[in-house]
């Protein structure tokens, strides 16, 4: 049975100009086996959902140092929904406070990484949120 590949958009919104962690993340999941597009520095919300519906994408990663995921993420996912897309699950990675992450999962983030978190479990949370919508 030729099962596909999940595929992963990994996105930096804002004017943030680090991608480091974005870029770790991204190979982790490309060497778990999923299909990954990263689309760059400083993109718009609007790039980020036209990039998603144009690739036709399971997940989107969101890669945000900036301090502006409270913003940020709720326009993706809001852009995302009028595009059909609101199956797409989002996550974010980079800083954000801990008494933000309740009120982004409220928003519909599927789920929060701070620094130094697992790829392992950046992979293991993918699969799951992929297998539970199947």
């Amino acid at each position: 049975m030729n099962e596909q590949k999940i595929r992963v958009l990994v996105a930096k919104p804002g004017l943030d100009g680090h991608d480091r962690g974005a870029k770790v993340v991204a190979r982790a999941l490309r060497d778990a086996g999923m299909e990954v597009i990263y689309t760059g520095l400083r993109q718009t919300p609007e790039m980020i959902a036209e990039a998603a519906l144009q690739e036709d994408v399971d997940v989107v990663g969101l890669s945000i140092l900036s301090g502006a995921h409270m913003a940020l993420a709720p326009r993706i996912l809001d852009l995302l929904k009028s595009n059909g897309q609101g199956d797409v699950k989002v996550f974010i990675g980079g800083i954000v406070p801990d008494e933000d992450v309740s009120r982004l999962k409220e928003f519909g983030i599927a789920g929060v990484y701070g620094p130094g978190a697992s790829t392992e479990q950046i992979v293991l949370d993918i699969r799951a949120i992929i297998a539970k919508r199947a």
